[in-house]
């Protein structure tokens, strides 16, 4: 049985911080967005699919951050991306205008977006192709439980505060990680220096195509799966809610074993169960009748989601070891290509009739589901 040793290097505690505050400030925003632009902002459906889109500008210049690294430690552009986070959030019910919150919607949306490039860079720097699948499982894990105790918390807040002290209490929290990480060092001085220029290579064309298309299903889920529930079957926002604790109870506990899965099985094995269950339930998001089943469609989305781990732990072991820093920046921005495309195509479609995004999602998973068999075969790895 393999030990945990990779759980005592300095770098797994330091990104276990950082995740934590990544995910605490991002689930913080997402639970507070809405209400506070409609009742304290009073922006309309325009102005908030605008705030939405710019959101996503920061993911889809990720490639960026390899620039940043000429000048600052990859670990420090974390901390530093945290830091920018936590400023976005706190600053965020000082300016309840449309301008306002577009500002600080992008300043907080550049530290999440930053981080998670950094961080999963990091983590295929730090931690071989034996671990870095259940160090992504466990920083999931331990992701899902942050979104339930900030999702909690401000539940519990909303009684006493307004708004703006909601958000400067989300970003004092999300500040103090990144003022620790400041004060530690977590590099090892024998770790392989990064390519400081972006690396585009014809032989990673499939960690590109599969990093597109996993940007198309996650869109097609986040938009669509939650807008057939709200539409078609009246959820409402408490049900909608309890979904998400719901998913964040089944990640905190699952992911870590979908990470050991990973590593002992394989990348393509792993991503053939994902694209095969995904088609069935896409197909089922177009048939599906009843309240109950469509919620259960939605939990099973979110569990199979958390598949595509695989992909980054492929590209580990197919990439040159130098150039780990350069290829998740390009691929974390082809991911959000989708974010820009799929809301707009599938908009136009769902008007025609709403089955059509979930038939050509299913047609997107076959695709991806042939495209994985061209993974080469990796032995499995005891554990």
């Amino acid at each position: 049985m393999e030990s945990a040793s990779y759980k005592l290097k300095p770098m797994y505690r330091y990104l276990m911080m950082l995740t934590i505050a990544s995910a605490i400030g991002n689930q913080g925003w997402q639970t507070l967005f809405n209400n506070f632009a409609v009742d304290v902002g009073h922006l309309n459906g325009n102005q908030i699919g605008i705030i939405q889109g710019v959101r996503e500008i920061p993911g889809l210049l990720a490639l960026l951050a390899i620039f940043l690294i000429r000048f600052l430690r990859e670990d420090r552009l974390s901390a530093l991306s945290i830091l920018v986070l936590g400023g976005g959030l706190a600053a965020t019910g000082f300016f309840p205008g449309y301008s306002g919150i577009l500002i600080t919607t992008l300043l907080m949306s550049t530290g999440f977006h930053y981080y998670e490039t950094t961080n999963q860079s990091l983590m295929l720097q730090y931690f071989n192709a034996q671990t870095a699948p259940k160090v992504i499982g466990n920083f999931r894990g331990l992701a899902a439980a942050s979104n339930i105790f900030i999702g909690l918390l401000i539940l519990s807040l909303s009684y006493f505060f307004a708004y703006r002290e909601l958000y400067i209490t989300v970003g004092i929290i999300v500040t103090f990680f990144a003022v620790w990480a400041f004060s530690k060092d977590p590099t090892e001085k024998h770790q392989q220096v990064q390519t400081k220029k972006l690396v585009i290579r014809k032989r990673y064309w499939l960690y590109y195509f599969l990093t597109f298309m996993s940007g198309a299903r996650r869109q097609i889920f986040t938009a669509f799966a939650v807008f057939l529930l709200v539409k078609k079957f009246k959820y409402g926002v408490d049900e909608i809610a309890m979904l998400f604790v719901i998913n964040n109870i089944i990640n905190y506990f699952l992911s870590p074993a979908i990470g050991r899965a990973i590593a002992f099985f394989g990348e393509r094995q792993i991503l053939s169960i994902e694209y095969s269950a995904v088609f069935f339930i896409f197909l089922a998001y177009a048939y599906v009748s009843t309240k109950w089943m469509a919620g259960v469609l939605y939990i099973l989305d979110y569990i199979f989601f958390n598949f595509a781990i695989a992909i980054n732990t492929y590209f580990q072991k197919i990439g040159d070891p130098r150039e780990i820093a350069s290829g998740i920046a390009v691929g974390f921005s082809i991911n959000h290509i989708a974010a820009v495309v799929i809301p707009v195509i599938g908009g136009a479609l769902w008007m025609i009739d709403y089955k059509i995004p979930f038939f050509a999602a299913a047609g997107l998973s076959i695709v991806s589901l042939l495209a994985v068999q061209k993974i080469h075969y990796v032995l499995p790895v005891k554990i």
